[in-house]
């Protein structure tokens, strides 16, 4: 049963149910509604586990989910009148992404879920070729095709793929498979959390979607980040893109065709005013005493 009639601000006491909420994307989500004073409903496999936990004490609702089961994920939505979503290709492949992601598009559907606001990738309408681009593209277009009042939310390149990034003999090194002097759009995963609460307690741009990014630089300039953020020297290294798996190479060598990412920088910034840069994420994730 798909919902009609465009969904309104949150009001007090509606319950938003948060998919992966123990997951980077899901918990960052949560802990942005959770300070803004709505009522979450965390989903997750194990509501014992740590991050479980610590939502709770937070003032979540935690509920168990499983994303194999179509029983499972009805339950959780029952009542919600709105819910965040993604699904991953980290455990089973970009298939079982898809299926995961029409799963929770149909539960949210018979559960007349109000609002869906579903995370997907940059890029993923535009035919990329790269299998979890395309695994993430079916899902919009089931979302689409229910006719359920949704958001899609595109993030670029995560910062925070670059928390592994250490000191060696005196200097930071960062390596990409990436040429030095294409621009790589890219967004904090808080951001991320942030964009997607605001949307569930105001929501815009409901049957669209939006490509999010906080910063665009190349490789030698997010080294000059590094070396600002640590007072050391940095270089940045050009890793080649052969020998790694298929999927990650396909998205290296798009990256390199431009224009790859095509993010909305000024409705980024509409929808999350206090969007961080790289020098700003930096100062806020990469600790210098390394």
């Amino acid at each position: 049963m798909a919902v009609s009639g465009m969904p309104g601000e949150y009001a007090p006491g509606d319950v938003v149910a948060v998919v992966g909420a123990t997951g980077k994307q899901g918990s960052a989500t949560a802990r942005e509604l959770l300070a803004s004073g709505a009522r979450v409903r965390a989903l997750t496999r194990d509501v014992s586990s740590d991050a479980a936990l610590a939502l709770a004490a937070g003032g979540a609702e935690l509920t168990a989910m499983d994303l194999d089961d179509a029983g499972s994920i009805a339950a959780a939505f029952s009542g919600a009148s709105r819910v965040f979503a993604m699904a991953t290709m980290a455990d089973g492949g970009p298939e079982k992404e898809t299926r995961h992601g029409v799963a929770i598009a149909e539960a949210a559907a018979e559960a007349g879920v109000g609002y869906l606001v579903y995370s997907s990738v940059g890029g993923a309408e535009r035919h990329t070729h790269i299998p979890h681009f395309e695994s993430k593209r079916r899902v919009e277009e089931r979302i689409e095709s229910l006719g359920i009042p949704a958001t899609v939310v595109r993030p670029v390149f995560f910062m925070d793929n670059l928390l592994g990034t250490q000191p060696e003999d005196g200097e930071i090194v960062v390596r990409l498979p990436v040429p030095d002097g294409i621009p790589i759009q890219m967004v904090a995963v808080r951001d991320v959390g942030r964009v997607s609460a605001n949307l569930l307690l105001a929501p815009r741009l409901v049957g669209g979607a939006v490509e999010i990014a906080g910063d665009e630089k190349t490789g030698s300039e997010i080294a000059g980040a590094f070396a600002r953020r640590s007072g050391l020297p940095a270089r940045y290294v050009a890793l080649p893109t052969d020998g790694l798996p298929d999927d990650p190479k396909r998205m290296f060598e798009w990256f390199a065709r431009l224009p790859a990412y095509q993010a909305d920088f000024e409705m980024t910034r509409s929808l999350d005013p206090e969007v961080l840069d790289l020098d700003a994420w930096l100062a806020g994730s990469w600790p210098v005493d390394r």
